[in-house]
């Protein structure tokens, strides 16, 4: 394996919106995201990905881009831009920005030319169909709940929208399409940033006819996912876009990958494909998703830890040699990790937390830290649905309360407070002052309560915080070979209170042991050899016991 700067490095995720606000408007901004380089350098992280942070009219927080070449206002402008990537490359920490070009804003320049006339030159850069006696013209479902179909009443059509209706999809078999996409990309990298994470982008080659989904439920819209997801073009435009641009830089490129298997992925990352350095897969991620398949992710069920080990062996043991992982347990569209597989009670909140971090950490692939998960954050709680800000929960309430009524009003508040992606979008938690120093202003979304408890300046004190653990584990991965690139054991994977793996390269082992449970229990693993305890979440080590979240890595 030709060894590369991106797999030894971990990532810094920043959704700026909710990083630091500078000018007290109640919006984190680019500014804020400079005054705090300092802290994530600290860190010890090798890169930032900053979420979108290009003009749009925010209909999904960022994610509907008008203007790929120019910078949000709310957030700041190019100049401002400029002087935090020449900052962040002068403390040695790389810039990866999101490339989101499944679709585009319907403020877009091409969408506003494009709806105008069936002959305008850009409405082939987007999906336009005739309804079907009256109706749409398939029966996809959106993710934001609803059809995937728009009617404009200009032109006597529909449009293809897989997310919100202020999110028309590019038409990917236009060329014309995708050398616009190459030639943004090739902006951004000019100016030197070091490459990009790509927003769903297994979705840009949809199927041939545009036919319906399956809809064994005979739901009023049938799940689209299955549909459009790995589509039989996507290897190929990859390929183009590193033949043409990536190749050309030496950056880091990470694909979002919904229902992506690891046969894909292999096709994606491998390590002569040509295509992606890395994906981000769903499969631990996804794993608790409600027996109604209407409901989809809106559920309040605990993950089973037998189940999350298959998942996550399944995709170490398949790219090992052949691909690159990502890491992650959260990130801006997943609730916090502590509260989703590990323990968020004060009792357990900072062993579980750490335990998560060292399961994750000594896994092969590059890790990916979210804002405030290496301070252990947790979800909101929130107990109101006007506390809730995010399209997707408010447009599913509607869907599933409302319209369907599958479930009543306070199962839903549950199930939000479990995965509504507003959970991880409160504002970082900077210290114990008012709004917790994110803003002197409002804050643009309701800051979690528990914020004077949980906060960087206190965990910054505390040498056996979270965040000095997290450190730990970064400096362990940059001067260990056998972290970043051994191979992967898995251990009784029947076990459902256990996680244990062993790594091994080189002629050394690696051997993790995590318990994933709030209770005092025994494991034996290897016992007679002679080990080194390399880092554990306890001050001491009891050998076969194993106490509460209790996570210890050997080397031998």
């Amino acid at each position: 394996m030709k060894k590369k700067w991106w797999q030894k490095a971990v990532v810094y995720q920043v959704y700026p919106r909710s990083f630091q606000d500078s000018d007290n408007d109640g919006i984190g901004d680019l500014a804020g995201v400079l005054r705090r380089l300092p802290y994530i350098k600290k860190l010890g992280v090798d890169v930032i990905w900053l979420n979108p942070i290009y003009k749009s009219p925010d209909k999904d927080n960022g994610y509907d881009i008008s203007d790929y070449r120019d910078i949000q206002p709310k957030f700041g402008n190019m100049q401002i831009f400029d002087k935090l990537l020449n900052e962040a490359h002068r403390l040695g920490l790389k810039v990866v920005m999101d490339l989101v070009v499944n679709h585009t804003s319907d403020q877009h320049k091409w969408f506003k030319e494009s709806r105008k006339s069936v002959s305008n030159p850009y409405r082939d850069f987007y999906i336009w169909r005739d309804g079907n006696d009256g109706k749409a013209p398939n029966n996809w479902g959106s993710y934001f709940g609803g059809s995937t179909w728009k009617y404009d009443e200009a032109t006597k059509q529909y449009y293809l929208h897989l997310f919100a209706e202020g999110q028309p999809d590019l038409n990917w078999e236009n060329p014309e399409v995708r050398e616009q996409v190459w030639e943004l990309m090739r902006f951004w990298l000019d100016k030197g940033i070091d490459g990009f994470r790509m927003d769903v982008i297994n979705f840009i080659s949809k199927p041939a006819g545009l036919p319906d989904a399956p809809n064994p439920e005979n739901a009023e819209y049938a799940d689209v996912e299955p549909m459009v997801a790995d589509g039989v073009k996507v290897n190929e435009y990859l390929k183009e876009m590193n033949d043409k641009v990536l190749s050309k830089y030496d950056v880091m490129s990470v694909g979002e990958m919904p229902s992506s298997k690891t046969e894909d992925a292999v096709q994606y990352t491998g390590l002569d494909a040509g295509e992606l350095n890395m994906v981000f897969q769903f499969d631990h991620v996804t794993l608790a998703f409600n027996d109604d398949p209407r409901l989809g992710k809106w559920n309040d069920k605990p993950v089973k830890l037998v189940d999350l080990k298959k998942a996550l062996s399944r995709w170490q043991k398949a790219l090992d040699g052949k691909g690159w992982n990502s890491l992650y347990w959260n990130n801006h569209d997943r609730a916090r990790a502590v509260s989703r597989f590990g323990n968020d009670s004060p009792e357990f909140r900072v062993k579980s937390a750490k335990m998560l971090a060292t399961t994750l950490h000594m896994m092969q692939g590059t890790p990916y830290i979210y804002q405030g998960e290496e301070l252990g954050m947790t979800n909101a709680h929130f107990t109101d649905l006007k506390q809730y800000q995010d399209i997707e929960s408010l447009e599913s309430y509607y869907q599933i309360v409302d319209k369907e009524k599958l479930v009543n009003h306070a199962t839903m508040m549950r199930y939000l407070a479990t995965e509504s992606r507003d959970n991880a979008r409160t504002p970082m938690q900077w210290d114990n002052s008012q709004n917790a120093g994110f803003t002197d202003g409002k804050p643009w979304l309701e800051l979690n309560k528990n914020y004077r408890e949980i906060n960087a300046a206190q965990e910054l004190q505390d040498k056996d915080s979270v965040f000095y653990f997290y450190k730990r584990l970064i400096d362990l991965r940059h001067n260990s070979d056998l972290i970043v690139y051994g191979n992967y054991v898995e251990l009784d994977p029947e076990d459902d209170e256990v996680f244990a793996y062993k790594r091994q390269y080189d002629g050394k082992t690696l051997l993790v042991i995590s318990n994933f449970t709030s209770k005092e229990i025994e494991r034996e693993y290897d016992s007679k050899i002679v080990k080194k305890l390399l880092i554990s979440n306890y001050d001491d080590d009891l050998g076969t016991k194993l106490r509460p979240y209790e996570s210890k890595v050997y080397l031998y």
